[in-house]
């Protein structure tokens, strides 16, 4: 049960078991409640990247409106890494501020490991949208195949991100 507008009392009104629960127990419920596990999909703005026999996993924490979300992917003997800048689905689409700009994003933090190389870099989604996309804070350019580094198909591979966002 997602976080639900509290109620208006009226004067006079006689408070139930079912109210309270409504109100306090199930609102609490929500707010202590676990994470939430989901398959992010991998993709690009060319060539599909394949994970083949690596693993890709995701989970998320909603709150009210707030999404804060894990991602993580391994990358496999197997895996492919495509062409053009990677993207990373996302549970909900992110909410649009009425006060944003054009191009207003929501961000968060990203790390990858190549072999004995750590990087790091920034993850957003766009208003609007439900794909993150992450920017190498090394290069100034999105991660994907050859950016920030040459990504090859290792279970030392993986990168991870964190990001929370505002929903529709």
């Amino acid at each position: 049960m997602a976080i639900a507008t509290p109620r208006t009392w009226v004067v006079g009104e006689v408070v139930t078991a079912a109210m309270l629960n409504a109100e306090v127990r199930d609102q609490w419920t929500d707010l202590i409640s676990g994470w939430t596990n989901y398959t992010p999909s991998w993709t690009a703005t060319g060539t599909a990247p394949v994970l083949g026999n690596g693993s890709i996993f995701g989970r998320y924490k909603l709150v009210g409106k707030v999404c804060t979300v894990n991602l993580e992917a391994v990358f496999g003997t197997t895996s492919t890494f495509g062409s053009g800048a990677w993207g990373f689905s996302v549970p909900f689409t992110a909410a649009s501020p009425a006060s944003s700009s054009t191009n207003f994003s929501y961000l968060g933090a990203a790390r990858g490991h190549n072999a004995s190389q750590w990087v790091t870099g920034t993850v957003a989604v766009a208003k609007g949208f439900a794909v993150a996309r992450l920017f190498s804070h090394q290069h100034s350019a999105e991660w994907a195949a050859t950016q920030p580094q040459v990504w090859v198909g290792a279970s030392t591979n993986y990168l991870e991100a964190q990001l929370s966002y505002e929903t529709t």
